[in-house]
């Protein structure tokens, strides 16, 4: 008996059909959320340090923009993106990243929608099988340097957005 395949209309993933729920505006299939419920699993279980969860939150929501009309998902992408760039590029700190991320959402509906890439390099599916593992940090560090280079055409938007601050 040949599985059936679901393909996730956020990330692109392909995984197994499963029934489930799904996020409110993200766009992701039940198979796909149900994934980042696994990691996030293996993130709350204290294993993981909190920074590399922030990091596995901002490459999920990145990869699931929802359908460009939702303000809430436009704003979730672009905020996501910023803190993409302020924890890669600027790293900061966890500490101050908290305090960044606090005014720049006084201003996120300034955000506008931005079209995701094509194809991204790594996905959900990458990173689940090495959740909770001695792995996961690095698999996730990967994953969020790939997802912030796969968003290369809204570098500069992002940094300027974050610039104005």
């Amino acid at each position: 008996m040949t599985e059936t395949i679901d393909i996730c209309p956020g990330c692109g993933v392909r995984l197994p059909v499963v029934d489930g729920p799904v996020h409110a505006y993200m766009r992701a299939s039940p198979a796909c959320w149900a994934a980042f419920g696994k990691l996030l699993n293996a993130e709350y279980s204290g294993l993981v340090p909190y920074d590399i969860h922030r990091l596995s939150v901002d490459c999920y929501a990145v990869q699931h923009p929802g359908d460009g009309v939702d303000r809430r998902a436009v704003q979730s992408v672009g905020l996501h993106l910023a803190r993409l760039y302020v924890q890669l590029e600027t790293r900061p700190g966890p500490t101050r990243t908290n305090q960044i991320m606090l005014g720049f959402a006084k201003r996120k509906a300034s955000l506008k929608p931005l079209e995701p890439p094509a194809h991204f390099t790594q996905t959900i599916a990458d990173i689940t099988p090495f959740a909770g593992t001695d792995k996961h940090a690095d698999k996730v560090n990967a994953w969020a340097k790939t997802t912030w280079a796969d968003y290369a055409a809204h570098h500069e938007y992002i940094k300027d957005w974050v610039g104005a601050g």
